[in-house]
């Protein structure tokens, strides 16, 4: 599955989809400040009784979009409204593992390079009807035909024979997505050009983990999906839940699907609704909500609310700063470096990087729960991430060094391009939380103590949404831009940065990485020594060129009232399955 989202403000992700985040409550690790030691993943579980109506806080600043639909969304928020109905094929372990205890099993065959999936019987839609083989090809009709303008789309997932040739428009159907028993059979054979050692893990980004009811879609079409009142009003699932009600970029109340496979879920309704950031803390405390995430600046107001547990986990994710340097090449589907950009020099953006006073504003805005990352591999990932990486720890003295060298010169107050121009560099930033002016004012002014002048675009942090249509879209009002990727459980960065990737937003490209990443997902990786060598060695070039410079994750935390029993933050868990109200 595709293998990132746009941080979205408190999105609790599974970790099966890379998602592009607009993190308001980025959440901490590592920081002795923190009350995390005294965190559960989970609530104690205790005698459930069936029914009842649970309330869950969406929150974001933004209204939600509304795409049911993984192929076409591409933000967490859309994912977590879409959660209760929305289940992938397989189950995982609490390492992101597939295991066969899901909607249907995986085999993987590394001698024929297939990976064979059979949905059980008795999945299905929300209508009724079972999931079969269509459906799951399906899925792949929708990301790889460029009529639908899906962002998911991806070189890994061209590795499946025929993908690419579809998505060109020479061929019509996906030759490698066998269905040896039919378009209404139950089992897909998918073909791959090589195989890849991620394959085991959900997340992978070769393969993807959703399907799509066929027979419900198969009439509107592909450039019309999107907007589609069966998409946006009336989605099928084959989840544990299906939609009652959607009020528009507000609130959705699902209710039981009588049809879901394992059963009947506890809880007789769910309603979810959005939420501003500012709101948070109050509704916590006077209950309105049964679930909702914890803004981490704004801890110290709701730690001791009553009738509430807190749990908490680290997220698979981190917030970075980017540098243009390029476009997207959309005919091509490439990104195309410009070697004489304004960001186009490593000694300018580490200094930008070792100026950010990063480990004095977790202390102060977030309380301890939001940390400093070093490297673009979370340390969740074990072996997989470069503990001898440093980072770039605030170094005013280390940031105006590189600028000299680099022939940027003082003029006046602030520094000249080498080639003795003005130099503005303008930054994109996500209007996520009460305290992104604040933060983000204090990192211009630390930029403006090594001599560089840099402003808002549009004067002011971004509402999220134009963020993500500028900042994909190549703005060229945009040098910089801060964001954040909530990540796939598969470690590999390739869908991120590889010169096909449209999530490689700073669009550099470089044959080094080309190799690098190549590396990190050859056959020769199914040795798990030289697969760990081969992210180090991927690690310690992003860190010399600083392309993209991670600067923080944190805790993520969730306020459950103690009248919820069984809510778990694990990668394995299924809330919405097994959580319910306590007798």
């Amino acid at each position: 599955m595709s293998k990132v989202k746009y941080l979205g403000i408190a999105a609790l992700l599974s970790g099966t989809a890379l998602s592009l985040v607009a993190c308001g409550n980025n959440k901490a690790q590592n920081n002795e400040d923190a009350d995390h030691n005294k965190f559960k993943e989970a609530v104690a579980k205790k005698a459930i009784k069936k029914g009842g109506i649970l309330n869950y806080a969406i929150e974001s600043d933004s209204p939600f979009t509304g795409i049911f639909l993984p192929e076409l969304s591409d933000t967490s928020t859309d994912s977590e409204v879409a959660s209760p109905g929305q289940e992938g094929l397989f189950q995982i372990n609490d390492q992101y593992k597939i295991n066969n205890n899901g909607a249907a099993t995986f085999k993987l065959d590394r001698k024929a390079k297939t990976v064979t999936i059979e949905v059980k019987k008795g999945v299905k839609w929300s209508d009724g009807k079972q999931v079969n083989a269509k459906d799951i090809e399906f899925a792949y009709e929708i990301i790889a035909n460029k009529d639908s303008k899906s962002q998911r789309y991806t070189a890994s997932l061209a590795d499946i024979v025929g993908l690419a040739e579809y998505h060109d428009g020479k061929s019509k159907t996906i030759s490698g997505i066998e269905m040896p028993d039919g378009e209404n059979g139950r089992k897909v054979v998918i073909h791959f050009k090589q195989m890849k050692p991620g394959m085991l893990q959900s997340g992978n980004g070769y393969f993807w983990e959703y399907a799509e009811p066929y027979h419900y879609l198969k009439d509107v079409p592909f450039s019309k999906l999107m907007s589609s009142d069966k998409v946006r009003k009336n989605p099928l699932f084959y989840g544990p839940y299906r939609v009652a009600k959607i009020v528009r970029g507000q609130s959705v109340t699902w209710e039981r699907n009588p049809h879901y496979w394992r059963g009947t879920p506890n809880f007789e309704k769910v309603s979810m609704s959005v939420i501003g950031t500012n709101s948070v803390t109050q509704a916590i405390k006077s209950h309105k909500f049964d679930v909702a995430g914890v803004i981490n600046t704004q801890w110290d107001n709701v730690k001791k609310a009553t009738d509430t547990n807190f749990i908490a986990t680290v997220p698979l994710s981190y917030n970075y700063l980017g540098f243009k340097v390029g476009k997207w090449n959309k005919s091509k589907g490439v990104n195309v470096e410009n070697k004489k950009s304004k960001m186009d020099n490593p000694n300018l953006r580490k200094a930008m990087a070792y100026a950010m006073n990063i480990d004095a504003v977790a202390k102060r805005y977030y309380h301890g729960l939001s940390f400093r990352v070093n490297t673009l591999i979370p340390e969740q990932f074990g072996n997989y991430t470069d503990k001898s990486i440093k980072g770039y720890p605030y170094n005013l003295k280390k940031a105006n060094q590189l600028l000299d060298k680099a022939g940027y010169k003082k003029k006046g107050e602030y520094r000249v391009q080498p080639n003795g121009k003005k130099l503005v560099i303008n930054i994109a930033v996500r209007n996520n939380s009460s305290t992104a002016e604040p933060v983000w004012q204090n990192y211009i002014q630390q930029w403006k103590k090594i001599g560089l002048n840099v402003k808002f675009v549009g004067g002011r942090p971004m509402d999220f949404n134009n963020w993500v249509q500028d900042v994909q879209n190549d703005d060229p009002k945009i040098d910089v831009f801060e964001g954040g990727w909530s990540l796939s459980s598969e470690p590999s960065p390739n869908d991120l940065y590889n010169e096909a990737a449209p999530y490689n937003m700073a669009r550099f490209v470089s044959p080094t990485q080309s190799k690098l990443l190549a590396n990190i997902d050859s056959e020769k990786a199914f040795n798990p020594s030289y697969r760990e060598q081969a992210f180090k060695k991927w690690q310690k070039w992003m860190y010399d060129e600083a392309y993209v410079v991670p600067t923080t994750n944190s805790y993520s935390v969730t306020a459950v009232n103690k009248k919820v029993s069984n809510w778990s933050l694990k990668p394995s868990s299924n809330n919405w399955f097994n959580a319910g109200f306590t007798k």
